[in-house]
């Protein structure tokens, strides 16, 4: 049973592998010659992350959209690995019975090491398989563990690298199991951020035969760096590493990143200012990077999305009503909805850079004497101890109101009804009530007896008094007042549907507004704005961001486009803060329908954050990581040339885990390349064939240099090929190779093998035999870390 990985043309080993082996008369291609590729039906995938089926970050966004694209494209033969969280479990994760192939497994796991793995589905779309580990069932082997690992710098108190050790081992021994007991199989074991990655330390050391992929979502010390007001991209050459992560006393969490960014076949980052970052803090150049994507179903709406955006504003146009009652003085009709939102990282999240750029834009309204109200929403979760009084009383108000009013127009309808059945005319006076007027006398006194001004935080927060977010709005003195044209309104808390105040999930909250504003200093791809271009909303990011590079390297003329991207990293920080005032000022000017068109612009960008589109990137890295954990085993063969062909370029083995590539070998185009062979082009690894002349495609910017063989034996000889073939009135010249003789794969020749269960389903059955890596092959093992 084939199945189709990746694109049609991801053919980057297959390229490597025609190199040594010319094709035969059959036009196909021998199999299982050791190098593999993701598409052979004997490759399984494991993702491993800390927030499998468990919510903490924006990990648990790319493991869960990215799901149901690489299902697609390993079927059961992938499976995600994490830790198990009993709170999280109960609504993320579902218990199944282990199918015949991984039972024993899980077996051994709980008899040789009293380790307790939960096998099931994550309760999502394409509902992959997961092993979920118990860390409990280890916790008492921590201390020997972290000795072994990191001995004379660990850091017994810091909790969440104590359950990352445990984790780590426990991944470590699962994956030893299965490699051991289906010996035939090729295991890509992809590890995403430090906290997963301690097992990828493990395989090495333990010299597993599994091909690794680590990929750092931000780099731990980069973050800390930021969040402390460090200049990080213009310092970053001029910092001591290691003593930074001293100070901060993340030295032993920093060794696991850089250890892991190391040690994997292949490393990659999200973006390229995350490579740019990875390249001077975890000291190793990124080889492929791998943007995050979107599973677009779930914000299509086609042409609807117009209709959504009118339907979801009116609800918060509701909320608005009851939020400012009794100041409620403009009209909604020219109040434009701005927000920001993510982790509460007030510099990191650039919330500095929007509190200050809405000051500037409120003096400019003012200043134009503009009719426009710019309601901003900041939606940032923090310590609360419960909604605010007034904010759920406007809510009430405006609810009662609405009942009152409801009413008393359904009063109406019987009178009038009644009236023109008689074939009366009611006068006004009759069709209202004394009483009706009472009612809604009483309803508009109750929502001017407000003295106070419209709140700015919807919560109680626990510590108001330091909270920068709030301190920022203090000092720039934008409290709702009836003469400011920029209200501001604080939601300490992640929108849901079940919200009091704000009915909405954040999807459809996202809908209803006008603008996203995401002016991040350290972000290294951004869910926030790509979330809003599938979803047809404009936005305005940075250029500290992944996402704007990414955008500014496919897309033409962005503005246009509804994608702002702000200068933080090459202008001042007033300078940034005018730059995006001056993006708000030019977006209020736009009449209603330039703002319809806008949007239609942003949502055609979606289809470019389509997972479908973004998968090529990891069909690559995957590839990568086989190829060199995997080489290649050459054979001889005769090859027939002419005369005049006297030399012939043969590629370089496989680039060692430690090697650089060059800066201008990230494999990041956008998803326009049509192939992943151009893509492989572009950075200097891929190659082309061209009858019996073989040269490597854009030789000029290769990173590894290609040697030139002459040939000057008659013959080059392959053991699976007939020399008396090859003859010909021309001359033949070739090279000769040593010859190894090629062990037989029935699971990959005449369709012998069909595969099995292992993760439940129709995963990989036994066996073959898997060559061994010759030692002119083997992967350079790096020297043991310095535990001083």
């Amino acid at each position: 049973m084939n199945q189709v990985f990746g694109t049609p043309n991801s053919t980057f080993l297959e390229t490597r592998y025609n190199l040594l082996n010319p094709r035969g008369s059959s036009g196909t291609i021998p199999q299982g010659l050791g190098g593999g590729t993701v598409n052979e039906p004997n490759t399984v995938l494991f993702d491993i992350g800390w927030e499998v089926a468990k919510k903490v970050g924006g990990i648990y966004t790319v493991l869960k959209s990215k799901a149901p694209v690489t299902v697609e494209t390993f079927k059961s033969s992938y499976a995600l690995i994490g830790p198990y969280n009993p709170e999280t479990a109960a609504t993320e994760f579902e218990s199944l019975e282990p199918g015949p192939l991984s039972s024993p497994i899980i077996e051994n796991m709980l008899a040789k090491y009293g380790i307790q793995i939960h096998f099931g589905k994550w309760l999502i779309e394409s509902h992959p398989k997961v092993f979920l580990i118990d860390l409990k069932s280890s916790m008492h082997k921590l201390s020997e563990w972290r000795f072994d690992l990191m001995a004379g710098f660990e850091q017994p108190g810091d909790q969440e690298c104590n359950e990352s050790i445990v984790f780590g081992y426990q991944v470590a021994l699962l994956l030893k199991e299965f490699s051991e007991t289906y010996k035939n199989d090729k295991y890509i074991a992809h590890f995403h951020e430090w906290q997963s990655s301690v097992s990828l330390i493990l395989l090495k050391r333990w010299r597993l035969r599994m091909a690794t992929i680590f990929t750092t979502h931000a780099t731990l010390l980069g973050r800390y760096l930021s969040a402390g007001g460090v200049d990080l991209y213009n310092q970053m050459h001029h910092l001591n590493i290691d003593s930074e992560a001293s100070k901060r006393g993340i030295y032993h969490r920093h060794w696991i990143e850089k250890q892991s960014a190391h040690d994997a076949h292949v490393f990659t980052t999200v973006s390229e200012i995350t490579a740019f970052e990875a390249e001077h803090i975890l000291q190793r150049k990124c080889d492929v990077i791998l943007p995050n994507g979107l599973k677009l179903d779930k914000f299509t709406a086609l042409h609807e999305f117009q209709n959504l955006h009118q339907k979801n504003k009116q609800v918060i146009q509701e909320f608005v009503r009851g939020h400012f009652y009794g100041h409620y003085d403009f009209d909604l009709d020219n109040t434009l909805y701005f927000f920001t939102a993510g982790r509460n990282e007030y510099f990191n999240k650039g919330v500095d850079m929007f509190l200050d750029a809405l000051a500037g834009l409120n003096k400019l309204l003012q200043q134009a004497g503009s009719p426009i109200t710019i309601v901003a929403f900041i939606i940032m979760p923090s310590k609360t101890n419960n909604y605010n009084v007034e904010s759920l009383k406007g809510q009430s108000y405006l609810r009662d109101t609405r009942r009152t009013c409801n009413s008393i127009v359904e009063a109406m309808g019987e009178r009038l009804f009644e009236a023109t059945s008689k074939g009366q005319i009611i006068s006004p006076e009759q069709l209202i009530t004394p009483e009706d007027l009472v009612m809604l006398k009483r309803r508009i006194l109750n929502l001017k007896q407000k003295s106070s001004l419209p709140p700015i935080v919807t919560h109680n927060m626990v510590d108001d008094v330091n909270d920068p977010i709030l301190n920022h709005i203090r000092r720039i003195k934008l409290f709702n007042a009836h003469e400011d044209r920029v209200k501001i309104i604080y939601h300490p808390e992640f929108l849901n549907s079940t919200n009091p105040l704000i009915p909405l999930d954040y999807t459809d909250f996202v809908r209803g507004t006008h603008l996203g504003i995401f002016v991040s200093y350290y972000e290294p791809y951004g869910y926030t704005p790509c979330e809003c271009t599938a979803l047809g909303v404009p936005s305005v990011t940075s250029n500290l961001t992944g996402f704007a590079n990414f955008m500014k390297r496919g897309v033409e003329d962005p503005d246009s486009k509804g994608i702002y991207i702000v200068d933080r990293r090459y202008k001042s920080p007033q300078e940034s803060v005018d730059q995006l005032t001056q993006y708000l000022w030019k977006f209020c000017q736009l009449d209603r329908r330039q703002r319809i068109e806008l949007r239609n612009h942003t949502e055609k960008l979606s289809e470019l954050l389509d997972w479908k589109n973004l998968g090529k990137f990891y069909t690559t890295a995957r590839s990568l990581a086989l190829e060199r954990a995997f080489p290649i085993q050459p054979r001889s063969t005769s090859l027939k040339v002419s005369s005049e062909q006297t030399e012939i370029l043969l590629t370089s083995p496989p680039i060692s885990p430690s090697t650089s590539l060059s800066e201008n070998n990230f494999i990041s185009k956008p998803p326009n390349v049509s192939t992943l062979s151009e893509m492989m082009s572009s950075s200097g690894i891929g190659t082309s064939v061209n009858n019996t002349q073989l040269k490597p495609t854009n030789s000029s910017t290769t990173a590894n240099p290609v040697p030139s063989v002459k040939l000057s034996s008659p013959l080059v000889s392959l053991n699976n090929v007939n020399s008396t073939s090859s003859a010909s009135s021309n001359t033949t010249i070739g090279t000769t190779m040593k010859s190894t003789k090629p062990p037989i794969f029935p699971n990959l020749i005449g369709g012998v093998k069909q595969p099995q269960d292992l993760f439940d389903e129709d995963l990989i059955g036994p066996t073959s035999i898997v060559p061994p890596i010759s030692p002119s092959k083997s992967i350079p093992i790096p020297s043991n870390k310095n535990k001083k």
